[in-house]
């Protein structure tokens, strides 16, 4: 393979002992090049700029290091560069944040070999690559924000009236009852019913009786 067509790594990290086992497991790829390192954060943008690497393997949790504000810059100046971070630090803020601010992959240092040469082959390929703890911790992440953009199973969809209807309903009041109650006539009542049966998707006494105790709409003592 040529020289030319070798992914190039540039590896920014303040472990000197971890940058010459990098550079020595790199030099037997046939695919991969160890292009440079940067050992401090005042290096990383230099060399960053010097070498135009293909990826850099960035220790965002580096100590002296501002590691987050180092993946910042390189993302706007080097969009065209991808970051994989490879460190010791599992914490889910620091995964989320590693990611939101751009980084293609996210690797414990602890990972076997294999698993770090084939996360820079598909990162290089256009790809992602996440450790198993920090996947967990995204895919958390994924859940969490379509929970909280999800309407509330259909309650969203009640007006204030079908609401008071309903915790009527589950009071266990009947239809009579309720008009009386409300000021309505039998019959709107009825339909306020009906409505919120094909709303919620619930259509027993008891299930909307359910439903509303879950929901807050009426106490229970």
């Amino acid at each position: 393979m040529k020289k030319d067509t070798k992914i190039r790594i540039l590896v920014a990290d303040a472990q000197p002992v971890l940058i010459e086992g990098l550079r020595s497991i790199f030099a037997e790829q046939p695919d991969i090049e160890f292009s440079g390192e940067a050992k401090t954060e005042d290096e990383v943008l230099p060399m960053a700029e010097k070498l135009k690497p293909d990826i850099i393997l960035l220790d965002t949790a580096a100590a002296q290091w501002n590691g987050l504000e180092i993946l910042t810059l390189l993302r706007k100046r080097f969009p065209a560069c991808r970051v994989l971070v490879f460190t010791l630090q599992n914490s889910r803020e620091h995964i989320t944040q590693t990611v939101r601010t751009g980084a293609r992959g996210y690797l414990l240092k602890d990972v076997p070999v294999t698993d770090l040469l084939t996360a820079i082959r598909l990162i290089h390929a256009g790809e992602v690559s996440f450790s198993p703890t920090a996947s967990r911790v995204l895919l958390d992440e994924i859940a969490q924000s379509r929970k909280q953009k999800m309407p509330d199973e259909g309650s969203n969809a009640l007006s204030e009236r079908e609401r008071e209807v309903l915790a009527l309903i589950a009071d266990g009041f009947n239809n009579k009852e309720i008009a009386s109650r409300l000021g309505l006539g039998v019959r709107t009542v009825e339909t306020h019913r009906e409505r919120i049966m094909r709303k919620l998707n619930i259509h027993t006494v008891a299930g909307l009786t359910k439903y509303a105790i879950r929901k807050g709409l009426v106490k229970v003592e």
